[in-house]
């Protein structure tokens, strides 16, 4: 490294930026482009311009270093998986054939191979694809698209960083390849990985870098000392590299902890940290380590994944006490921006005066480029800014909007009692047996039907007044009654009505709680082309009136059979929103948690007998250090108590969750005292089955057995092999048969296809357990 790497003023930048456009068109072009009516060119000339149109305005708004290869069609997991060579056996030759089908193949998977597993990138609702790794897996460079990237930038006139997922990171997020031993550990691939990244790293040198950003969140977590090994051995190779563009290790979404000083010891050239109240810890050990002398520190003082403005006083101070402990402090959000909206000006409905204390991505590089400003030339050439952000502040926290003493009071004077269900599983089984009258392994769904273009359609025509409240209102009747009139001609047990009036299964409740405020534009990935709009926690919250009682009650008139009433539990409320910080999160969750046992008691009293309370969030918000899980998972899972105990025995309370690592919270699964949970098992091949078995789960499970992220459709075959797999871990008077989450994101044609052979596929394994 040269002296100008390390001693240059301070820089402003960001880790990685939204993806989609300003209206979503990185989502319609690949979206367009798998249904035939957009060409490969025309994709890529999509996704160039809103790479150079994300530059220009990271430049416009202050920002000195702009980061490259952060950008993705799908994913930024895959697409190391790409950079690395690690192309499944099932997808190389649809790769080989043509690499842009094939990278889309291992994503969603053929009718002939199935994708690539996915799950929650750390404790985010963004989910990453898992690479599939063996003991024989040879990895070879591609860095084709993070050169290209990066000369984009630079043909721009830009300073520019690119991003990797660090060499550790991605061997900790792998798996061992289907057929290989589950004991097999692709970290131990790490010494065959590293001349992969080192050819990488000279492509991306010789092609004018002169930082390179290699991510290692998953140093944030408990690490064993075979884990801090490797890193102190891939850092050591990797900064020992003769021809080298600067290294800077960023990590975020907790403390470094043990690994800040490894890190620290290895000729790395500098530190991108989280100095956010999510990792304010990372000061102390910063300072602990002796610091970063002569090297660059990236201090993250903006929230990357929160949408409250910052506050400039509190982030100048930790970057004043940070001058003292590096070579260069630069500042930065504590994370990528993919994580939040865009940009609050689109929000045209929202109070101008809640409006200001809101910060999108590109009102958070500004926060950035201002404090960048404030550190390189003092207090006083922001302090106009300062006096703004202070007045913001103030307007926050005395608003009414935050409080509410009547919501206080009534969480205040929970008991215990509360949160318990009246009678132990045992009786309420029996009961729920006698009452629900169901087969041996009964079917269900998991509640949301296809979302046509019609029903979006009606919605956008009610919204903007086109057709009044009665027509929409006629149109919805006969979606749930075809809806219905489908499931039991197919012959499903526990009926849902489809959920074609609920937008997204979080906005439709914030949208009628008090408390919460609703977007517009405020699209966040989730995964893939799929995005969401996740709802603003601003205040104290309440359920004014029922929420969902009049549709599933109509639906409930159309059959005999029983109809699940469909809520979002209260941690996904929380996780899955942007959640206020201005009080423990524990206590929000108990308020949203008693809005919803109104919603249960009152579906109950209407004669709902199946009612589901989902909770996919309760794994992704588990805190990514043991330390704080036991604290954590005593109050989310007394928010779910709180929200379904106070029914009566032969109510069934059944809660769903997806896409996650269950083995991390089978105990607290068992806590949330359900009596029926589906859960995600069919692309990890039904490994939740058996760990619920392990752990003893005495409650009855539903481990999907259709892929739902797949537009491929599992046979009968197939999808009988996975119950028997099931059954070898559920006794088969506890097991559900269920896909492994909504069908919301699907077609008609394939959702029908699928769930056909689920239900024949049931038949098929109760009449081989009959015959026994």
């Amino acid at each position: 490294m040269t002296t100008e790497h390390t001693t240059a003023a301070t820089r402003s930048t960001v880790y990685g930026y939204p993806r989609q456009g300003q209206n979503r068109e990185l989502k319609k072009a690949v979206e367009g482009y798998w249904k035939g009516r957009v060409t490969a060119d025309a994709l890529r000339a999509t996704a160039a311009g809103l790479r150079r149109d994300t530059w220009r305005q990271l430049s416009e708004a202050g920002i000195d270093e702009v980061p490259t290869g952060d950008f993705s069609c799908y994913d930024h997991v895959l697409d190391t998986s790409v950079m690395v060579g690690a192309v499944p056996d099932r997808h190389r030759e649809a790769v080989a054939a043509d690499p842009l089908d094939g990278y889309f193949a291992m994503a969603r998977g053929t009718q002939d191979a199935a994708p690539l597993e996915m799950t929650k990138w750390f404790d985010t609702n963004y989910h990453y694809l898992v690479p599939e790794l063996a003991p024989d897996t040879v990895f070879a460079a591609n860095s084709a698209k993070q050169v290209a990237e990066l000369d984009e930038a630079v043909a721009l006139g830009l300073t520019a960083r690119p991003v990797l997922v660090g060499p550790v990171t991605y061997l900790l997020l792998a798996k061992p390849a289907p057929g290989v031993a589950a004991d097999f550990e692709p970290l131990t691939l790490l010494d065959r990985l590293l001349p992969v990244y080192a050819e990488v790293l000279a492509d991306l040198r010789a092609a004018g870098a002169e930082w390179v950003q290699l991510d290692e969140p998953a140093l944030v977590q408990d690490r064993t000392p075979a884990d801090l090994d490797a890193v102190a051995r891939a850092y050591t190779q990797l900064g020992g590299l003769a021809d080298r563009p600067g290294l800077l290790v960023a990590s975020y979404f907790d403390r470094l902890g043990e690994a800040l000083p490894v890190l620290a010891r290895t000729p790395i050239d500098g530190l991108a940290l989280d100095f956010t109240d999510a990792a304010a810890a990372n000061l102390d050990d910063l300072a602990a380590a002796g610091g970063l002398p002569g090297r660059r520190l990236v201090a993250g003082v903006v929230d990357g994944r929160n949408i409250w403005i910052n506050d400039y006083e509190k982030s100048l101070a930790t970057l004043a006490t940070l001058l003292g402990l590096a070579g260069r402090v630069d500042v930065a959000t504590s994370c990528s921006l993919l994580h939040v909206p865009l940009d609050t000006a689109a929000e045209e409905e929202i109070d101008p005066e809640i409006l200001r204390w809101l910060a999108f991505a590109r009102q958070k590089t500004a926060e950035v480029a201002t404090l960048a400003r404030g550190l390189a030339e003092g207090t006083d050439a922001i302090a106009a800014e300062i006096a703004a952000n202070r007045a913001d502040l103030t307007s926050r926290a005395d608003s009414p909007v935050t409080y509410d003493p009547a919501v206080q009071a009534r969480a205040d004077a929970v008991t215990d009692a509360d949160g318990r269900r009246s009678q132990p599983y045992e009786v309420r089984a029996a009961a729920q047996r006698a009452h629900l009258g169901l087969p041996l392994l009964p079917t269900t769904t998991i509640g949301s039907f296809p979302q046509t273009d019609e029903l979006r359609a009606a919605r956008a025509d009610l919204r903007t007044g086109r057709t009044d409240s009665a027509g929409y209102d006629e149109r919805i009747r006969k979606e749930i009654a075809e809806v219905i009139s489908y499931q039991e001609r197919t012959g499903i047990d526990v009926l849902v009505h489809g959920e074609p009036e609920r937008n997204d299964m979080v906005q439709y409740f914030a949208e009628r709680l008090s408390g919460y405020l609703a977007t517009r534009h405020g699209w966040v990935q989730s995964y893939g082309t799929r995005y969401v709009r996740p709802p603003v926690l601003a205040g104290d919250i309440s359920r004014p009136e029922p929420m969902t009682v009049g549709w599933t009650t109509y639906a409930q008139s159309l059959t005999d059979r029983p109809v699940k009433g469909m809520l979002t539990g209260p941690v996904t409320m929380l996780a899955w929103s942007f959640v206020r910080d201005d009080q423990p999160l524990g206590d929000t969750a108990r308020q949203v948690a008693l809005a919803l046992r109104d919603e249960v008691d009152d579906l109950e009293s209407a004669g709902i007998s199946v009612i589901q309370v989902d909770e996919p969030a309760l794994r992704e918000t588990l805190p990514l250090r043991a330390a704080g899980r036991p604290a954590y998972l005593a109050w989310a899972t007394e928010a779910f108590r709180l929200s379904t105990s106070g029914v009566r025995p032969d109510t069934q309370i059944h809660t769903h969750m997806c896409y996650a690592e269950f083995g991390d919270i089978v105990q607290a699964i068992d806590d949330l005292d359900a009596d029926v949970i589906s859960l995600e098992a069919a692309r990890s091949h039904m490994q939740v089955a058996h760990e619920l078995a392990d752990h003893g789960y005495p409650r009855e499970a539903g481990p999907g057995v259709y892929d739902i992220h797949s537009p491929r459709v599992p046979s009968v075959r197939e999808t009988a092999s996975l119950l028997r797999t099931g059954l070898a871990a559920i006794p088969s008077e506890r097991l559900w048969v269920n896909p492994d989450c909504g069908l919301k994101t699907r077609g008609w044609p394939e959702t029908r296809a699928s769930l056909e052979n689920l239900v024949a596929a049931a038949r098929t394994v109760r009449d081989e357990l009959s015959a026994h």
